[in-house]
Parts: structure tokens; sequence; C-alpha cells
């Protein structure tokens, strides 16, 4: 090959290489943002916002383009149309793995709500979108973000769906959205908050500890039905952690529904005794195993049936061990009924009344409907978001769905052995005494339980002033307790009160 070849050649190869970058390049689509201006009246006043639906393109560390990102951002016009930046900003998602934000968004946070009935079936549409009274919106700023998989949230360039399904690639993600959001609608300087429903707790206590170690403070953390130790929902074989911190909820459920026998008339009273017998009886029986004395064994699952409108042959059979599912078949099944997971209030129909599980979710069936429509005619139609962009409900119906549960921390003799954030939350609460956390319970969710909660923030090991920056919060309802009326009020209360006083 002559001179005069081998630079033609290698023109060429320097020609293809540029032409596949150019090519990479213009197959990354652009961020497209949806611009409106809507209104929410709380408390008798009108707050003006504008809002921002649409995506965001998210870099990684090395500025290079990795999801377009999709969120709705609703900021507090002044006259001048201009949002204050000093006022508070809340960073909000829900769980799943894999749950788009709608829930939050159309549920409690945002400036219109969707009417659910409550704890019955929610009839077909037409659903009610009404004004908000009870969105936060008149203290903070919002950002809804849909992670991806979920939503508008799609990866880009050579980033794939795997690159963010897990529980470290997620904290990754959402901490590069939210420290670029920061930085492009000059929201640094902000009082800052993570707002996060069921794994969005799980994540929340990553990300809090991600987003301290890049320089980024929150003021405040708040978890809606959380969970931190994935021990206290798996039963997984031998581990009767579960069983224990399940037992306070199939207490109240039976309460609820009229299974206890002369109950008090106040559930939090019952709740006391209940975590008495569980600390001192309960756990005991369980820890001794097969060693447990006959007659003891018999006592315990008499208690055991007692408070949860159960017979004492159920936990007997049961060696002492009911799961969740094997509850929500077994408390109404001479009704022919099985109660929720997400919210033991609600009842649906048994239609196999020999089966040892509860095969669905009376609850998630009796507001989805609702929830999932309602929300695409208010974000196509209020919110202006192109209408050929298609939201995605949940990442679970994407082909290939699978979720990396390894996270950093969680592994001894080079194996993964546990599933818990919450050694990132106290690492978090230890290096910075200010910030604040805030846990919603609800009473009745089986979901995420709440003495689970309860467990895992008292093996944090945390010293008793930083313990005391967690403060925990309890509602008559379950996993999404705004549907329940009461406690929607007392939700807004309790989180503006919240971010009122640690924003200050």
């Amino acid at each position: 090959m002559n001179s005069r070849v081998r630079i033609l050649a290698v023109c060429l190869v320097f020609f293809g290489i540029a032409l596949q970058a150019q090519q990479s390049k213009d197959t990354i689509p652009e961020a497209e943002v949806a611009t409106t201006i809507q209104q929410v009246n709380v408390g008798g006043n009108t707050i003006y916002l504008t809002a921002k639906a649409g995506t965001f393109k998210v870099r990684d560390e090395n500025n290079k383009p990795i999801a377009l990102m999709g969120f709705t951002y609703y900021a507090r016009d002044t006259r001048r149309g201009v949002a204050t930046r000093r006022r508070p900003v809340v960073f909000a998602f829900n769980g799943g793995p894999g749950s788009s934000s709608f829930w939050l968004h159309m549920g409690v946070l945002g400036p219109k709500r969707i009417v659910v009935e409550d704890p019955v079936p929610t009839p077909a549409a037409p659903y009610r979108i009404v004004n908000n009274n009870h969105s936060i919106l008149d203290v903070a700023d919002l950002v809804m973000i849909d992670p991806v998989g979920t939503g508008l949230s799609i990866p880009v360039g050579e980033a794939k769906f795997e690159d963010f399904w897990g529980v470290d690639q997620d904290i990754r993600s959402l901490s590069l959205f939210i420290t670029q959001f920061l930085i492009e609608y000059d929201r640094m300087n902000s009082p800052k908050y993570l707002l996060g429903e069921s794994y969005g707790t799980f994540r929340n206590a990553g990300l809090m500890n991600k987003l301290l170690e890049q320089g980024i403070a929150m003021n405040g953390v708040i978890m809606v039905s959380a969970v931190f130790d994935l021990r206290t929902l798996l039963f997984p074989p031998g581990d009767d952690l579960p069983y224990i911190v399940h037992f306070p909820t199939y207490a109240a459920t039976a309460w609820y529904h009229d299974k206890i026998p002369d109950k008090s008339e106040d559930v939090y009273t019952f709740l006391d005794e209940i975590r008495n017998f569980t600390e001192q009886e309960y756990t005991t029986a369980l820890f001794k195993g097969d060693q447990i004395d006959p007659q003891a064994k018999e006592a315990i699952a008499g208690k055991l049936g007692q408070y949860t409108g159960t017979s004492k042959d159920f936990w007997l059979k049961a060696d002492l061990r009911v799961s969740a599912s094997e509850f929500f078949a077994e408390l109404l099944r001479e009704e022919g009924e099985l109660v929720g997971r997400l919210d033991s209030r609600f009842v649906g129909i048994n239609q196999d009344l020999l089966s040892q599980d509860g095969d669905y979710d009376p609850q998630s069936l009796a507001i989805s409907p609702a929830y999932i429509a309602g929300f695409l005619d208010y974000f196509y139609g209020d919110l202006k978001v192109d209408k050929g962009l298609t939201y995605s409900i949940t990442a679970g119906r994407r082909k290939g769905f699978k979720w990396d549960w390894k996270h950093e921390g969680n592994s001894r003799w080079g194996t993964q052995a546990a599933i818990n954030t919450g050694i990132d939350m106290a690492q978090a609460l230890s290096r910075d005494p200010n910030m604040k956390v805030l846990v919603l319970n609800g009473i009745y969710d089986l979901a995420t339980v709440f003495f689970g909660v309860e467990h895992s923030i008292n093996h944090l090991g945390l010293k008793e002033e930083i313990k005391n920056n967690i403060e925990m919060k309890y509602y008559e309802a379950g996993h999404m307790m705004y549907t329940h009326q009461p406690s929607l009020e007392k939700f807004k209360e309790d989180v503006a009160e919240f971010i009122k006083r640690t924003s200050r």
C-alpha cells in the first residue's frame, strides 16, 4: 500500500468515527417541557404557580447524557412571574421500585387531587378532580420525579434501562437529577427536602447520604409509609423478625374489623398493649424455636388468636408464624372476604375460601383506575404535555424489568448479606446533626408495617440527640393514608409544620 492510499485509509477511518459519533449524538432526543400557569387555593388563599412538565436531560459525572427524566415542577409566582429562590423546594417520588409519582402527585401534594371513595371501591368515570386544599404548595415549591422506566423517563445515548434499575443505580441517577435540577433552576440556595413513599423511603435513606457526600445537605427528609430493612417485609426462611413486626398491624386490623371481643375504644391504647405483648411474650416464644414448651406454645397461640380475631388452631398449624398474605385470606374467611395489603380497612371478595393466601389487593383495585385516568387527563389536558409522549405508569411492564438489590455496605464474605439503607440514613444523620427526618405511618398498612419502621430506627445505633431528630407520626389509615379524609388533613398539617420549622 503506497503512502497516498494509507493516508486515504486513515482519513476514511477518522471520518467513519466522526460520522458514528455524530449519529450517536443525533439519536439523543432533546428534553421537552410544557409550561403553564396553574393555581391552587389553600386555606382560602389562591396561589399562582408556574408549572413545568416534561423531561430533563441528565448527564453523568463526565457530562455525558444518560437519561431524559420526567418531572413536574411547581414554583410559586411572584407578581413578575419569578420563583422565590429562598422558598423551600421538595423533591418527591413514589416507590415500587418501578412506580411513577402520580400517586403522591394527585393524592396529596399537587394543586389538584383525585377524589376516591374510602374504604370502598370508587365507581368508574367520570372521576372528580378537584382543587387540593391540602396541598403543600402554600409552604414549598414541588418537583415530582419519575425514575427511569416510569413516567416519561428513558435512558438515552449509550445508557440502558438496567443502568438505572437497582438500589445504587437508582440512588445515583436521582442524585444526578436533583443536583443538576437545582443548578438549572437556580435553587441551590433554597431549603431542600426529599419526600418519598414506600420504596421511595428506602431510596430516601440512601439518597440523603449520597447528596450529603456531594455537598448538598437536606433540611429535612419526609418518609411516607417507610421501609429501611427489607427483612421486615420479605419473610426470609428461618428469620422471625418479619412475623414479629407484622403482628401489631394484624391486631390493629382485627380491631378495625370488630374481631376483638370487648375491645378498647381507642386503637392506640390497644396497640400499646399489643406492643408490650409482642416484645415481652411473642418474640421470646419465637426465639425458642422447636424448644418451646408445648403448653407455653398453646398459651401463646391462644393469645395470638385472641388479639387477631383468628383461632388458636390457626396459629398452632402455622407454628406461631403467619405471613401477611396468609393473614389477608384468614381474617374474614367466614365472611367470604379478604383484607387489603396496602390498607387493611379495604375488603374484597375471596373467590377461593380454601386459599391459604390472598390473591389480590382490594385497596389497589379500589382506587387505581381513578388515579390513573384522572392523572393522565390532568397531565395531558391541564399541564399540556405533548400527547405523543407516552407516560408509563410502572416500569414493571417494560420488557426485561429486573431490580438489582445489591447495595454498597450490605455485603459480607463477598456476598449479599442484607438489603438495608438504614445504614446510609444513620451515617447522614450522624454527619449532619442539623438534618431532620419525619416518618409518617399508617397503622393499617400491611405493605410497610409501622412496627418494622420502629424496629429499624431503634437499631440504627444513633446517639440520643441524633435519634431525637427523627419524628414519628401515626394515621388511622393505610399505606396511602391520604385517601382517608381525616388522615389527609393531618398529613398536610404534619408536613407543613415540619417544613416551616426546619426551613427557618
